[in-house]
C-alpha cells in the first residue's frame, strides 16, 4: 500500500526593503509619503509647455523667417524704389504694406499648425492626458502663438517703418499727395512727414491686425481639426471678399462689391498704412481691426465649446 504524496510548500517570498517615503500601513494609502512633491498645476504650467513645443518644431522657425523676410525684404525693395523719386506720392509708411500683405499669409498658415498638427500626429491625446483642463490647454496655445506672432510681426514692420521713414520723408510732395486725403486739409508743408498716428498704424497696429488673423486661424484650426480646411478657409476670407468684388461692377450689384472691399481683411491691413482701398477716407484702419478682434473673439469662444464637449 503506497503512502499519498504531501504537496510541497510554496517557496518563501523574498523580503525587500519598503520604498521610500513609507511609514506603514497596509498600500499606498494615508501611510504613504511620496518622495515626489505634488505641486498643484495651473496656466503657468501650461503656456510653459506650449512654448516648449512651439520653439521646438522646426515649422515655427522656417514660417516666421519666411515672414521675416518677406515683410523686410520687399519692403527694402520698395523703400529702394520710392527713394530714387523725386517727390513722394504716397503716405511715408505706406511701402509697408506690400511686404505685409504676402507675410501674413505665413502667420495665418503658423495659426492653423499650431493646432492642427497635434491632431493629425494623434499628440493631442497626450497633450490632453497631461493637462485634462482642454479650455486651458487652448488658453495657452492662443497665448503663446499671439504674443509670439505679434513680437515678431512689430519688429518686421518697425524695421520696414524705418527704411520707409529714409528713404521717403522729407521729400516735396507730388501733385496726387498735395492734399491729406485722410484729415480733408490741404498740407501746409510741402515735405512728406510721417505723423505719429501712421507711425502706430504702421507698425502697432499693423502687427496687432496680422497677429488676430493668426489667432483667428488658430480658432478655425480648432473648430475644423483639418489642416488643408483651416488654411483654405482662412486663405478664402482674407482673399476671396476683394477678390470677388473686383466683378461685382455692374450697376446692380456695384454697391455690395464696395461694402466687400471695405470690410475685406485686405482693406482693413492697408488702411492702417493710409492706403484705403475703400471705404470712409477718414479711415484709419483701427475701426476694421476692432471688428477683426470681435469675428476672432466669436470664433475663439466656438473653439472652446467645441474643445469641451467633444471628445478627440
Amino acid at each position: 500500500m503506497t503512502t499519498p504524496q504531501q504537496p510541497q510548500a510554496a517557496p518563501p517570498v523574498p523580503q525587500t526593503a519598503p520604498p521610500a517615503g513609507w511609514t506603514g500601513g497596509p498600500g499606498p494609502g494615508p501611510g504613504y509619503a511620496s518622495p515626489i512633491p505634488v505641486v498643484t498645476t495651473h496656466l503657468g504650467h501650461a503656456i510653459a509647455s506650449e512654448w516648449t513645443k512651439i520653439r521646438s518644431v522646426r515649422s515655427t522657425v522656417w514660417t516666421l523667417a519666411i515672414m521675416f523676410v518677406l515683410v523686410v525684404g520687399i519692403g527694402a525693395l520698395v523703400a529702394v524704389g520710392l527713394g530714387t523719386e523725386d517727390t513722394a506720392g504716397a503716405p511715408v509708411l505706406a511701402g509697408g504694406f506690400f511686404g505685409l500683405m504676402l507675410g501674413q499669409l505665413c502667420v495665418i498658415t503658423l495659426g492653423v499648425l499650431v493646432i492642427t498638427s497635434e491632431y493629425s500626429t494623434g499628440m493631442i491625446r497626450t497633450t490632453l492626458t497631461a493637462c485634462p483642463q482642454r479650455a486651458r490647454v487652448l488658453t495657452a496655445k492662443a497665448v503663446v502663438f499671439f504674443l509670439l506672432s505679434f513680437t515678431m510681426t512689430l519688429i518686421a514692420c518697425t524695421l520696414t517703418a524705418l527704411m520707409q521713414s529714409a528713404a521717403v520723408e522729407g521729400k516735396p510732395l507730388s501733385e496726387f499727395a498735395s492734399t491729406d486725403s485722410f484729415n480733408g486739409e490741404t498740407i501746409s508743408a510741402g515735405e512728406a512727414v510721417a505723423t505719429g498716428g501712421e507711425w502706430l498704424g504702421a507698425t502697432v497696429g499693423a502687427a496687432l491686425y496680422v497677429a488676430l488673423l493668426g489667432l483667428l486661424s488658430l480658432a478655425v484650426g480648432a473648430l475644423l481639426r483639418s489642416t488643408p480646411g483651416a488654411i483654405t478657409s482662412m486663405l478664402g476670407l482674407v482673399l476671396l471678399p476683394f477678390i470677388v468684388s473686383l466683378f461685382l461692377f455692374t450697376e446692380s450689384v456695384r454697391e455690395f462689391g464696395e461694402k466687400l472691399r471695405e470690410y475685406s481683411a485686405l482693406n482693413g491691413l492697408s488702411s492702417l498704412f493710409r492706403l484705403p482701398m475703400e471705404g470712409d477716407a477718414t479711415g484709419t484702419g483701427w475701426p476694421l481691426l476692432g471688428l477683426l478682434a470681435l469675428v476672432t473673439l466669436a470664433a475663439l469662444i466656438g473653439a472652446y465649446a467645441r474643445a469641451t464637449t467633444r471628445d478627440v
